[in-house]
């Protein structure tokens, strides 16, 4: 490999800017655990404003703010349900089964977009004592293995109404919560107003090193925070990594709306090159799903090829490989993808 290189295999490697790096080394701190530290107070109260919530928790990770949040809903023996590509059920290494017990089952979803009947559908209400009765839906937005789709908030808001009047809870997995709420417009407190609690990440398009949050309802958060230790996150002096999120906020949200417009650049030349490859009408945020199936690839030696020409992607599996844009990748370096992945999905 050489020449330029476009790292497109997650948003997650981003690195913390100068600002940022700055902005950190600055950071007044204290011992988190026994909620001392001034830096992370203050995240978790904006994010909680932001968000419309009573409370928020700093997480290390936005495994763990997940995890922490289906744990507030559900025990052992009980279940969450979910569709089949959430990050949740797919990437957390079986989590929810290892730490608290619980069970999952999940609908199939096409680019994995909410499908209120279909819930309904799989919710188990009134399961008696011979099954297990569902206590969570899971609901990610947008949408990882979905290929960054947004959810529609109607679809979002019917399934609120749903759950609750049969008693079942709603988690959101709002990773990028901020990047659906870049591309709809649509106000962050009305996505996490669907749920009884949300996750949201800060190492992902906002740029930061490290964190995410758990937000919901103030008894929530305060045993979150006593689960958040017994998980082993509890921390110290983490506000230097607090500063960090909190400098993504104030610098990075705005500008996610370039990164949409990089990965649309790219998926259009690309659906003109080779139209089975990819759906431009599909591709709504930083999230770009390749089907190179489509054009005589296998996913291993598409990644290959591709990385030997200085763009590296993810292959999701068999056939699809994934490209995220993000603040490292500037205009040059998506010129460079699109003129390579639109050289390789037209060579066979």
């Amino acid at each position: 490999m050489s020449g330029p290189t476009a790292d497109l295999r997650s948003d997650t490697l981003t690195r913390p800017t100068a600002g940022m790096r700055r902005t950190m080394a600055d950071a007044e701190v204290g011992d988190d655990v026994y909620g001392e530290d001034p830096t992370v107070n203050a995240l978790e109260e904006r994010v909680a404003d932001l968000l419309g919530t009573e409370a928020a928790l700093f997480t290390p990770t936005g495994s763990m703010a997940n995890q922490l949040g289906v744990r507030a809903h559900a025990g052992p023996g009980q279940e969450i349900i979910g569709d089949h590509l959430a990050h949740v059920l797919r990437a957390e290494m079986g989590a929810a089964a290892q730490l608290s017990g619980i069970t999952s089952r999940t609908w199939i979803a096409e680019r994995g977009q909410l499908d209120v009947d279909t819930v309904k559908q799989v919710m188990s209400v009134g399961a008696g004592t011979y099954q297990v009765g569902t206590s969570c839906v899971v609901v990610e937005n947008t949408h990882n293995f979905g290929g960054g789709t947004v959810q529609p908030l109607d679809r979002m808001q019917s399934l609120r109404e749903l759950t609750r009047s049969a008693g079942i809870a709603v988690h959101l997995d709002g990773a990028r919560l901020w990047n659906a709420h870049a591309a709809s417009g649509v106000p962050l407190q009305e996505y996490a107003a669907c749920a009884d609690t949300v996750a949201v990440c800060l190492s992902k398009g906002l740029g930061a090193p490290v964190g995410s949050l758990l937000a919901g309802s103030a008894a929530v958060v305060e045993e979150a925070r006593a689960w958040r230790k017994r998980f082993g996150g509890g921390m110290r002096q983490v506000g230097i990594l607090a500063a960090a999120g909190s400098y993504a906020l104030d610098h990075h949200l705005d500008r996610l709306s370039e990164d949409h417009r990089r990965t649309r650049l790219v998926a259009e030349a690309l659906a003109e090159a080779a139209p089975d490859v990819v759906d431009p009408r599909w591709v709504h945020t930083n999230i770009l799903v390749l089907d190179v199936g489509a054009a005589g690839w296998t996913a291993a030696d598409f990644s290959a090829a591709a990385r030997e020409a200085g763009v590296l992607g993810y292959p999701t599996d068999a056939s699809h490989v994934r490209f995220v844009w993000h603040l490292d990748v500037d205009d040059a370096m998506t010129e460079h993808a699109r003129s390579t992945l639109v050289g390789l999905v037209t060579a066979h």
